[in-house]
């Protein structure tokens, strides 16, 4: 049976990660409070960041920044997406532009 923790990114009992996923305090408190399906979230939010910043996880400041965005991911006000930046397929939107049907 699957071990079921209260996400706090989803906001219900949902099942959690089966080890802890990241080092020290902040794996810790997201093992705890995150479940699986919110750290796949996570994963496509975090590639999102990786290419459009041009990381590389090989630098600590790049790692550093990443961390930082996981806290506020899961744990802060609200994530927000890279500035500038749109999904693939779509315009970025204009003031004043007519909405699509």
């Amino acid at each position: 049976m699957a071990r079921m923790v209260n996400c706090v990114k989803l906001g219900r009992e949902l099942p959690g990660l089966e080890r802890q996923p990241y080092p020290g305090e902040l794996g810790m408190r997201v093992y705890e409070n995150v479940s699986q399906q919110a750290w796949e979230m996570w994963m496509q939010h975090s590639v999102i960041l990786i290419n459009h910043y041009g990381l590389s996880l090989g630098d600590p400041q790049a790692r550093q920044f990443l961390a930082e965005q996981m806290e506020e991911f899961f744990f802060g006000e609200e994530a927000a997406m890279p500035e500038g930046w749109t999904p693939e397929g779509s315009a970025p939107a204009t003031k004043g532009a007519p909405r699509r049907k």
